[in-house]
C-alpha cells in the first residue's frame, strides 16, 4: 500500500525518485506527487493518476534532496490535495501506513492555529513536527520525538528547507529499507526502486529512524540510542523488474513460473531424500512435537494454504486448520503450544498476517514457519523457521508465480512433517522429488496452451458472471481462478466445492452464465462429471479444464482443454496456470487495467 521514495545525494535526484516510484506504482496508483529542496523553499508537485502524470509535471525540477510517494488512498478521496507529500511550514512528509490516533492529534494542532487542506492522516505527522520542531530545531531528533505520540502503523520521509542536505525516516509497521551508494544515500519501500542506483540495502527494522545525507547514514531508536543495522547485497538485478517483451507484468509473471518453480526446488538438487533442515537449523527438532498446523494468510496466500491442507492430512496424516489471517485475531480461538503456526506471505509485510502471527504468538504459540518471497520482510525476522520462496520480484498486483511457488513450498513442508512423523518411505519420497523435479517442464507444456485459452476468453468477456467448480484439492484453485477474474477483469466470479452446485449456486445457472470447471482425472471425476451434466442440463454453457486421459466429451455447450498430463498429488499447480492465462485474456479483451486493478494495491501493509 504506497511507495515511497528518498534521496541525499550529490547530483539532481529527480530522475531517480521518479523512476522509482514507477517500480513502486504497483503498491498505490490513486495520486503521486514529490517535493524536494528548493533555492529558498520546499518545491513540491502533486498529480492525480499516474507516475507520469507526475512525471511530466516535474520536468525541470532540480534538487539534490527530496522525498517522492504513490498513493493508493486509505483516508480521504484521490485527488490533488489529498496526494502526499504534505506540507507545513518548512517540512514536507511522505507516509505508508494508518496512524491510529490521527483525529486527536487534528483537534489539537488545529487548536494551536495549523490549518489542515487534506482528508489525510498524514498531515497530522506534518503539522506535528513542524510544532515539535518549534522546540528542537534539529530534524533527526525531532522526528524521534514526533514518532513516539504516533499510533499505528507507519513509513515515514521528512525533508526540512532549513536543513536541506539531510533526509530522516522513520519505520514502524510498514516496510522501509535505505540503499547505499557513493553517489548518495537513498530509502524506499522496496529493493525495487532503488536498483537503478544500489544494491547495497539496509533493512530497517520497527523503531528504527535515519537520517540520511550524501556522505552517509546513521540510525537511532525512538529513545534515541544508536543502533546498527547489516548491510546486504540484494540478489535482485534492475533487469528482473524490466518488462522486457511482455504485453504486462502479469503476462510476464504468468510465463516466468517454470524459473520460478525452478529456482524455489533448487534446494532439494539432485538427491532422492529430503531433510527438514531446508526450513532451518531447528526445523527437524521443531517439527517432532508439532500435532497440528494452523495456516495463517489472506488472499491468494489464503488458497495455497487450503491447497495445503489437503496435502498434509491426505500425506502427512496430520490435521490442519486454516485461518483467513484478518478475522483470526479477532475470534477467541483455542490455543495449542504443539501446534505449527504457517504465515504465508509474498511481501512477508501484509498487515493482516503478522497481526495474526503476533496473536497467535501471544497466545503461547511459538512454533512458527513463515513462507514468504522476500528474505527480510517482517515476518520472516519473526518466525522460527522460514522457506523463502524464490519467484523474484513480483510487479502484477495479482498474485501468479508468488502464488504456485508457495504451493511448491507448501508440498516441500508435506513431505517433510510426513517423514518426521514416519509416514513417507523411500520409494514414495523419491518418487515425490522427482515429480517436483520435473515440474518447470510440465508448468511450460500447459503455458503451450495460450492461443486456445485466449480464444475462450473472448467468448465470455461479455459476461457479467461467472461460476468456478472444482473437487477436493482443486476447489482451493477454483477459488483461485474466481479471485483472478474478479481482480483483473471485474467479471463477477464465485467459486463452489462442484458438489455444492445443487444445494444453491445452480439457481444462477442459465445461457450467460458460463461455468468454468477444473477436472482432473482423479478419483473425484466421475463425481465431477454429475455436476456438470447438472450444468448442462440448465443450458449453462461450460469451459472444462480436464486432463489429457480425462473421458470427458466436447459436445454443444461444453468446452474442452485438456492438459498434456495428470499430475497426481501435484496437480493443483498445473491446473490454476491456465486460470490465470483465462483472467488475463479475459481482462485484455474487456480492456481493463491488468497490472493495476482499480481499487487494489499488491503489498497490503495496512488493516
Amino acid at each position: 500500500m504506497c511507495g515511497i521514495v528518498a534521496a541525499a545525494a550529490r547530483s539532481n535526484i529527480v530522475p531517480v525518485l521518479v523512476e522509482g516510484l514507477k517500480k513502486l506504482e504497483y503498491r498505490g496508483y490513486d495520486s503521486a506527487g514529490l517535493a524536494v529542496i528548493g533555492s529558498d523553499a520546499i518545491e513540491r508537485t502533486r498529480s492525480v493518476g499516474r507516475v507520469a502524470e507526475l512525471e511530466t509535471a516535474s520536468a525541470g525540477t532540480d534538487s539534490p534532496t527530496g522525498i517522492a510517494h504513490t498513493r493508493w488512498a486509505t483516508h480521504g478521496v484521490p485527488c490533488e490535495r489529498n496526494a502526499h507529500p504534505h506540507v507545513s511550514g518548512s517540512i514536507a512528509v511522505v507516509h505508508n501506513g494508518i496512524i491510529e490516533n490521527y483525529e486527536s492529534l487534528r483537534a489539537e494542532l488545529s487548536a494551536q492555529g495549523y490549518v489542515f487542506t487534506s482528508d489525510t492522516d498524514t498531515e497530522s505527522i506534518a503539522h506535528l513536527l513542524e510544532a515539535t520542531l518549534q522546540a528542537e530545531p534539529d530534524l533527526f531528533r525531532a522526528v524521534q520525538t514526533a514518532c513516539r505520540r504516533l499510533v499505528g502503523a507507519y513509513a515515514i520521509a521528512v525533508i526540512d528547507q532549513r536543513q536541506p542536505d539531510k533526509v530522516v525516516v522513520a519505520r514502524e509497521g510498514s516496510p522501509l529499507l535505505l540503499g547505499i551508494s557513493d553517489a548518495g544515500n537513498y530509502a524506499a519501500s522496496d529493493a525495487s526502486a532503488l536498483l537503478q542506483v544500489t544494491r547495497r540495502m539496509v533493512y530497517l527494522e520497527n523503531g528504527d529512524v535515519a537520517e540520511l545525507t550524501a556522505d552517509g547514514v546513521r540510525i537511532a531508536r525512538l529513545d534515541g540510542s544508536p543502533v546498527e543495522r547489516p548491510e546486504h547485497l540484494s540478489q535482485l538485478s534492475a533487469a528482473a523488474v524490466e518488462l522486457g517483451h511482455y504485453r504486462h507484468y502479469m503476462q510476464k509473471e504468468i510465463f516466468e513460473q517454470p524459473e520460478a518453480l525452478a529456482n524455489t526446488l533448487e534446494i532439494v538438487g539432485g538427491s532422492k531424500t529430503i531433510q527438514p533442515g531446508i526450513f532451518g537449523a531447528e526445523a527437524g527438532q521443531l517439527l517432532a512435537d508439532v500435532d497440528h498446523v494452523l495456516i495463517l494468510a489472506c488472499g491468494t496466500s489464503a488458497h495455497s494454504g487450503m491447497t495445503a491442507r489437503y496435502w498434509l492430512e491426505a500425506i502427512a496424516g496430520i490435521p490442519c486448520t486454516v485461518e483467513i489471517a484478518s478475522e483470526y485475531r479477532y475470534r477467541t480461538s483455542v490455543a495449542n503450544p504443539r501446534q505449527l503456526i504457517v504465515a504465508i506471505s509474498q511481501s512477508g509485510e501484509t498487515a493482516d498476517t503478522l497481526a495474526a502471527l503476533r496473536h497467535a504468538k501471544s497466545l503461547g504459540q511459538q512454533k512458527t514457519l513463515a513462507i514468504c518471497n522476500v528474505p527480510e520482510s517482517a515476518i520472516v525476522r519473526e518466525c522460527a523457521l522460514r522457506f523463502i520462496t524464490r519467484a523474484g520480484p513480483e510487479i502484477g498486483v495479482a498474485s501468479t508465480k508468488a502464488f504456485t511457488t508457495q504451493l511448491a513450498a507448501l508440498f516441500l513442508l508435506t513431505l517433510v512433517v510426513a517423514k518426521v512423523r514416519g509416514r513417507l518411505d523411500a520409494a514414495r519420497e523419491a518418487a515425490f522429488i522427482d515429480q517436483l523435479r520435473h515440474l518447470p517442464v510440465a508448468v511450460n507444456k500447459v503455458l503451450e496452451l495460450e492461443s486456445d485459452i485466449e480464444t475462450w476468453a473472448k467468448r465470455f468477456a461479455d459476461k457479467h458472471h461467472a461460476l468456478f467448480l472444482g473437487r477436493g484439492r482443486h476447489y482451493p484453485i477454483a477459488l483461485e481462478g474466481a479471485l483472478k477474474l474478479k481482480e483483473i477483469s471485474y467479471i463477477h466470479a464465485e467459486a463452489y466445492p462442484a458438489g455444492e452446485l445443487k444445494h444453491g449456486p445452480l439457481a444462477l445457472v442459465d445461457a450467460d452464465m458460463p461455468v468454468i470447471s477444473v477436472a482432473p482425472n482423479d478419483q473425484l471425476l466421475d463425481k465431477l462429471k454429475s455436476n456438470l451434466k447438472e450444468v448442462q442440463a440448465r443450458g449453462g454453457e461450460l469451459y472444462v479444464f480436464a486432463d489429457a486421459d480425462s473421458e470427458i466429451p466436447e459436445s454443444d455447450g461444453v468446452h474442452m482443454l485438456r492438459l498434456p498430463e495428470h499430475y497426481g498429488e501435484l496437480s493443483p499447480i498445473l491446473h490454476v496456470i491456465p486460470l490465470q492465462l483465462l483472467s488475463y485474456h479475459a481482462a485484455l479483451v474487456k480492456g481493463t487495467d491488468v497490472d493495476k486493478p482499480r481499487n487494489l494495491a499488491k503489498s497490503v501493509t495496512v488493516e
